[in-house]
Formats: structure tokens, sequence, C-alpha cells
């Protein structure tokens, strides 16, 4: 289901509206949900659960991830900045692939 995106405006945004999605929909503390949390290890969310946490953010920011993208991000601000370069509003990630850069520009052609 989509969520609004209205006051999502830049990479910062971004991640308050991912940390809200994770806090209320996987009941984790905020406290937790800080930029270097590993999604996984630090967070405490299942592969699953990050899984769905990327479908929401594809339905709602009418973006896609492409296969593989969970081998690419780890961290919890590593999200929030792909996600932001996907839909136009942050500079391309420095830590994703070359090869990785290619599929998401495939699958989005708004990606800056």
């Amino acid at each position: 289901m989509a969520r609004s995106t209205e006051d999502v405006t830049n990479w910062m945004t971004m991640f308050r509206w991912i940390v809200k999605l994770i806090r209320d929909d996987y009941a984790v503390e905020e406290r937790i949900l800080v930029r270097h949390a590993a999604l996984e290890t630090d967070i405490g969310l299942s592969i699953e659960q990050v899984e769905e946490v990327l479908d929401h953010i594809s339905a709602s920011f009418e973006i896609r991830f492409p296969p593989g993208t969970l081998d690419e991000v780890l961290k919890l601000e590593e999200l929030c900045m792909l996600a932001s370069w996907i839909k136009g509003l942050y500079k391309r990630p420095e830590f994703i692939s070359d090869g990785f850069e290619a599929r998401c520009r495939s699958l989005n052609p708004i990606a800056a």
C-alpha cells in the first residue's frame, strides 16, 4: 500500500519517511533507527521484512529496485540515499557499483 510522500523533498526527509515506516510497521524503537544502523543486524529486520520495506518504498515513490539491491545496500542511510537518487532527489551514491547503477537506470528513467 502506498503512503503519502508529499513532504519528501530530499534525502534527509526520505530518511525520516523510512524511519517512520520501519518504526510504525515493524515496531522498532526509533532510537535504534540511526543512519549507520545495519538493516538486519542492528535494526533486527529479517530479510523478508527488508524486502517488504523495499516494496513499500517502491509503491509509495513509484520507483523500482533491481534484483541484488540487498547486496549493495546494508545500512539504513544507504537505503535512504539509494531511494533518493532513484527518485531524483540526491546525487548518485558513491557506494553503489557501476553495474548496479546501470540496472537502476534501466528500471528508473528518472534517476539523476
